[in-house]
């Protein structure tokens, strides 16, 4: 069965998993399930990871693409604005069900809500937050 997963043709649904659960790469996937959009921005997971250098934040989301779990979705050049995020980050249709089908999502509802409660959220990431996202994701 070819869900999209995995880099490679041999990789088992219990190494995903590892995969997927290593501590860095599960909090980015529980950060994309927290925001209100699930299409947080670069900036907006380095924010919710500072003890993470954004280096790291960023080699882990590429890991997460390369497996097929996240996606990088992008506004089209006539929806970007100056000063804005266009590059946004997602889980895949098949990453989202590996997930559930593996109960890796049971604390997503929990997880917004704890989002909401953030209230010392710099200035520049709720403008990133309120950033237009694609539509057509």
């Amino acid at each position: 069965m070819d869900d999209g997963l995995g880099n490679s043709e041999n990789t088992a649904p219990r190494e995903l998993i590892h995969f997927v659960t290593q501590q860095t790469r599960f909090t980015l996937i529980n950060n994309i399930l927290q925001h209100p959009e699930q299409l947080p921005s670069m900036y907006e997971l380095e924010e919710l990871n500072p003890s993470v250098s954004d280096a790291t934040v960023y080699k882990h989301i590429q890991k997460l693409i390369d497996e097929g779990i996240v996606k990088e979705v992008a506004l089209d050049d006539d929806q970007r604005r100056q000063g804005y995020p266009w590059k946004f980050y997602g889980l895949t249709k098949e990453g989202r069900e590996f997930l559930e089908e593996h109960n890796l999502l049971a604390a997503e509802e929990t997880l917004q809500q704890i989002y909401e409660t953030i209230s010392d959220k710099p200035e520049k990431m709720v403008k990133y937050e309120n950033a237009p996202r694609p539509d057509d994701i």
